[in-house]
């Protein structure tokens, strides 16, 4: 029984994480959506929601997840966005195919969702594995992101802490039913078209993490602006992180008293929290806002002491 607590760590901790999803459940409900249903796209009938008004934004959940388990986050997003939010493939109101679960495959998925609803640019959001489809949606077609947020996630599989390898190397079927009690399995089976996939998930989304993948030469292309948001309890090591954020051409040289060297990229590492909590945290919307609506969050010294003068 040590051993079986023992290898199922990361996601028993996230189910600790997602028990939250009980009453932030109704929280996510306090926004209408003002747009939602099906949309067939290469062979997966993805289920999406749009909410609120404003510039929109794709909101992209974490693996064994949902649109709704960003509950309080989605909440204060929607007072000056329109939010777009997609239930990933297999995840959800999505159903599993005979296709593998891939990054690769959904970040295409979600450029045609874009298109087909009618959205030429959009920035994007995305939260672990959902900030992994982001990532692929912004290197495969660049043309449809304004700006990128990538919430705890990483570029390779080597930014993982090595303990954490062998523990999701062991993901599958195997778990399913050890994690029947656990809210993350009751959140998927309350809204899932084939509750019984829950094994065949997670055996997909095991051989999905098992597979080695290292996308450095992929961040160098992103053109666009790009934020990294971390607890500073992650699960990825703070070298990966720093080097994500080289990688981006930030924290590679003293900003300068004017920010003349300041990188249009942003990195923030928020206090207190780990990779199982961060996509609730209070802090994670005004953080990332002044980001996404292209503000600067402080003036440079000399500007401040211009504006004295």
């Amino acid at each position: 029984m040590k051993f079986l607590r023992t290898l199922f760590v990361p996601l028993l901790s996230a189910a600790v994480a997602l028990a939250t999803l009980l009453p932030v459940a109704s929280h996510a409900q306090e926004s209408k959506p003002v747009k939602s249903g099906y949309l067939s796209v290469n062979g997966v009938n993805y289920h999406y929601q749009v909410h609120g008004k404003g510039e929109p934004l794709l909101l992209l959940h974490g693996g064994l997840g949902q649109f709704e388990m960003f509950g309080p986050v989605l909440a204060g997003l929607v007072k000056t966005r329109q939010v777009i939010g997609v239930d990933l493939y297999g995840h959800g109101r999505t159903a599993l195919t005979d296709r593998p679960v891939s990054l690769i495959d959904m970040g295409d998925d979600m450029a045609q969702i874009i298109q087909q609803l009618g959205y030429g640019q959009v920035d994007v959001m995305g939260y672990s594995m959902g900030g992994g489809v982001g990532f692929r949606l912004a290197v495969q077609h660049p043309e449809r992101v304004r700006r990128l947020v990538l919430v705890s996630a990483g570029y390779a599989q080597d930014g993982f802490f090595p303990e954490m390898l062998p523990m999701q190397a062991q993901v599958g079927a195997a778990m399913a039913d050890m994690m029947k009690e656990t809210p993350m399995y009751k959140s998927y089976v309350a809204v899932a078209p084939r509750p019984q996939d829950f094994p065949k998930l997670l055996d997909q989304m095991g051989a999905m993490m098992r597979k080695p993948y290292d996308y450095a030469e992929d961040v160098k292309k992103l053109a666009m602006p790009v934020m990294l948001v971390y607890g500073d309890s992650d699960m990825y090591r703070p070298e990966h992180i720093v080097k994500f954020y080289q990688l981006l051409g930030g924290a590679l040289k003293d900003a300068g008293w004017g920010r003349e060297n300041m990188a249009k990229n942003r990195l923030a590492i928020l206090p207190g929290y780990t990779h199982y909590d961060l996509f609730l945290a209070p802090a994670l919307v005004p953080t990332v806002l002044p980001f996404l609506d292209g503000k600067s969050n402080t003036a440079s010294w000399a500007q401040q002491v211009e504006g004295k003068k």
